[in-house]
């Protein structure tokens, strides 16, 4: 029987539906200090596999300085280049729904698709996303990565919850799939 498994994007944004801007920084986000951890650690331990795109896993590196954060977890990195993997980080450019299908066939926790908007878009066209989180950051930059960029598909969402962090607005989405 395949388990209960589910793929969650969590993520902050802009109020004007950014991740990042136009050069992959994030200081925007970092001016402004939610209340605590805006739910980041009752998340992260329900977690235990991470898949992210190539060019967020290089930021990822950069900003750590090297030593790989989700070493706790089993992570797949969407990749186009030849890359060793190891023991916990699988580089793959295998096609998203075989990797959730395989990934879900196994007992284990929540799937977090870290980003960062090319592999979200993908994962969501493919309608692969269980649910949103989304941290809404008290600031505009008016241009950069999108969240939501040109998705082909329309996708009916169900609040499930709304938190407040501060100054940071947290919605909780699931996708309502067609048998819902």
């Amino acid at each position: 029987m395949m388990s209960e498994r589910k793929v969650s994007v969590y993520i902050a944004t802009s109020v004007d539906g950014y991740i990042a801007t136009e050069n992959d920084s994030l200081d925007w986000l970092f001016r402004s200090e939610p209340e605590g951890d805006a739910g980041y650690g009752e998340f992260y331990d329900t977690v235990d596999t991470v898949i992210m795109g190539r060019r967020t896993y290089d930021w990822v590196m950069e900003q750590v300085e090297g030593k790989y954060p989700y070493e706790d977890k089993q992570s797949y990195i969407y990749t186009s280049r030849l890359e060793e993997s190891t023991s916990d980080i699988t580089f793959t450019s295998e096609k998203p729904s075989t990797l959730i299908d395989r990934i879900k066939k196994v007992d284990g926790g929540t799937i977090w698709l870290v980003g960062g908007g090319a592999i979200i878009n993908e994962f969501l066209q493919n309608n692969l996303i269980d649910e949103f989180i989304i941290s809404i950051a008290p600031a505009l930059i008016g241009k950069g990565i999108p969240l939501f960029n040109n998705s082909k598909m329309e996708h009916n969402l169900e609040l499930t919850d709304v938190r407040r962090y501060g100054q940071f607005a947290q919605l909780h989405y699931s996708i309502k799939k067609a048998n819902d």
